[in-house]
């Protein structure tokens, strides 16, 4: 059935359907925006606790006004916000000081504070650490755990002949 188009007088295929000039003007408008590039709630997180220097932690109210004042819309993301701090604590990231669960205070996790600071000169000490040790040594501190361990002195002497070997 053919009728006249709605939109500009002219003939379309179906009533309802638009006649091959709207058609072509509604794909010209159509163009695809970019995307934000930014960080992720979990990141924003982080930085609004490492920036505060709170001595018991940020509270979840604080924290959200931190966000809010950065820009991010807490109330569209309010499960966002709490699933981060979930995960976050998960991670050990944060480490939660009042509360439980994505409610309480969080500060940052000092172990991680440190390995992010010095991740080289860690590594750079552990094989110089695992070198030194000669198989005697060893062998001996094996030896001596097989008489103060009667019970486990058969898996210390496959020990102790593979070191000597």
């Amino acid at each position: 059935m053919r009728s006249t188009c709605q939109r500009c007088g002219g003939k379309g295929s179906i009533i309802n359907t638009p006649c091959t000039e709207v058609q072509a003007k509604k794909k010209k408008t159509m163009t695809s925006k970019p995307k934000k590039v930014s960080l992720s709630v979990g990141e924003l997180i982080v930085k609004a606790v490492a920036a505060s220097k709170e001595r018991n932690g940020l509270s979840v109210a604080a924290l959200k006004k931190a966000l809010a004042a950065g820009g991010y819309d807490v109330d569209k993301n309010k499960a966002r916000v709490k699933t981060a701090i979930k995960s976050l604590v998960a991670k050990g990231t944060l480490v939660q000081t009042k509360g439980t669960g994505a409610s309480g205070s969080f500060k940052m996790n000092r172990v991680t504070e440190t390995k992010a600071k010095t991740p080289a000169a860690a590594k750079a000490k552990k094989p110089a650490a695992a070198a030194k040790k000669s198989p005697k040594k060893a062998a001996a501190a094996l030896q001596t755990l097989a008489r103060s361990q009667p019970h486990q002195r058969t898996i210390v002497r496959v020990a102790v002949t593979s070191l000597c070997m």
